[in-house]
């Protein structure tokens, strides 16, 4: 078969890429070897939102005496939780199904292997093999759970983010390792239902790619439910023999040993770039990411890979962004390089996290003279009425120009707030113009237009 695109992977990078290059006029086919969606949707951001959810609304329920409501014992039920999990994952599975129909794509189920001559060859379940050819080859591998070698995952005892969604039974004790998105995600969902758990984190703060302030808020509150935070602090080693885990853990103070019946990995994710014909065909990567330039190409004409196997933040939507701007280059269109610089990142624990562009310590660093604005969900009359006020909404704006340089928020529903900023930042709107937008009342994002204000000692709620 010839193709103008093949999308070797079916992830948000690979199947969005495959409808985009439909909608172009090119003929196209997705390479697959697992389920369509990816680990995204299928084992990734989708199934552990749907488990926050149950967890957020069991705590609902738990404090529903705080609303006015009388409930009886509420209690968590684990595996109903999952199988919600699974079932909101199989049905976004089917949707991309449903969309590669509809766009004329083919869909190869199979593991694909790089070939010389912009072919690929794909080897089926049943391991028959065949070769498909293309103009364009787009790598979109994706990534998986990263294995540390002082705690070999075992899929029992010694988990990945994958196993925790779908463990058998709640662990009474759970020690997460890596404070970042999975980890605090993973964290905050055990601990609402019922498990004991500890974080233990490498650097010296929790969710340490946010600015401080953040990582500070999120540690009081995560403390206040009863987590156990560890900062600054190695595991050196797992011993599994017995019925449950012991975790060997060096800390400023010594070593110490916890006893869990479950340790979660979440030290971040490595590349799927082996055996897939990157040496075969000679397309240079370093570092377990494949080179490429401002559009894609690798250094083989005719090959391109986007997503969590080339440099850049490993999310979802810098891959389905880096997949149409791949295409429409392709398609002969100008498309404007990504600015790396103003991609939101959103951590889904409660409190939620969510920014984008510069911390006040990176504003400081590059030597920008700032003005920096913070509101507060305590002085917010929703945040009041909605029963959620920690947090806060703080901005970092450059004193000379008014460039809103960066934009960090955490607090309930601030996920869904961040889009604001980054359009704000797209558009190079200054602080005063942000002050002047109008803002609904009463509403969250009040903080944003309030945070403006105090930047510019013009807040009025504070």
């Amino acid at each position: 078969m010839k193709y103008d695109v093949i999308v070797l992977g079916s992830g948000p990078g690979g199947y969005v890429t495959a409808i985009r290059a439909s909608q172009l006029g090119l003929k196209t086919a997705v390479v697959e070897r697992e389920a369509l969606g990816g680990i995204c949707l299928n084992w990734g951001c989708i199934p552990t939102k749907a488990l926050l959810k149950s967890a957020n609304v069991f705590e609902y329920i738990e404090h529903a005496g705080d609303y006015g409501i009388e409930v009886a014992s509420p209690k968590a039920d684990f595996g109903g939780m999952v199988e919600r999990s699974r079932g909101v994952a199989d049905g976004m599975s089917k949707g991309v199904t449903f969309l590669m129909k509809k766009n004329n794509i083919d869909v190869i189920m199979g593991t694909g292997k790089l070939m010389p001559g912009k072919k690929l060859e794909v080897t089926a379940a049943d391991g028959a093999t065949s070769t498909l050819e293309a103009n364009h080859i787009i790598i979109a591998t994706g990534a998986r759970s990263r294995h540390l070698p002082s705690m070999p995952q075992d899929g029992k005892k010694v988990i990945g983010y994958r196993e925790a969604m779908t463990l058998k039974s709640q662990p009474k004790k759970m020690v997460v390792v890596g404070s970042g998105a999975i980890g605090v995600e993973f964290a905050y969902f055990y601990n609402a239902i019922g498990t004991e758990v500890t974080v233990v984190e490498y650097v010296d703060r929790i969710v340490p790619v946010e600015d401080k302030e953040v990582s500070k808020q999120l540690e009081r509150t995560f403390k206040k439910a009863g987590i156990n935070i560890m900062t600054s602090s190695e595991v050196t080693g797992v011993d599994t023999s017995g019925k449950g885990c012991k975790v060997s853990v060096k800390t400023k103070k010594g070593e110490e040993i916890l006893e869990c019946d479950v340790v979660l990995s979440a030290a971040g994710v490595v590349s799927n770039i082996e055996n897939i014909g990157l040496e075969e065909c000679g397309i240079v990567h370093d570092r377990g990411k494949i080179v490429v330039d401002d559009f894609y190409a690798t250094n083989i004409p005719g090959y391109y890979a986007i997503g969590d196997c080339v440099p850049g933040p490993a999310l979802a939507h810098v891959a389905s962004a880096e997949g149409i701007t791949c295409v429409e280059k392709i398609a002969g269109h100008s498309p404007e390089p990504i600015d790396y610089g103003n991609i939101p990142g959103c951590t889904y624990c409660f409190p939620e996290v969510a920014s984008v562009g510069m911390t006040e310590d990176a504003a400081k660093e590059a030597g920008h003279d700032i003005k920096v604005g913070k509101f507060p969900f305590s002085a917010s009359g929703k945040a009041s009425a909605s029963g959620h006020k920690d947090g806060f909404v703080k901005l970092i704006f450059d004193a000379k120009y008014g460039e809103l340089l960066g934009g960090h928020m955490i607090g309930a529903n601030v996920t869904e707030m961040i889009a604001e900023i980054v359009a704000l930042r797209k558009l190079e709107t200054t602080g005063h113009e942000l002050i002047k937008t109008i803002h609904p009342h009463p509403t969250l994002s009040e903080a944003v237009m309030e945070a403006a204000a105090a930047a510019y000692d013009e807040v009025i709620h504070l």
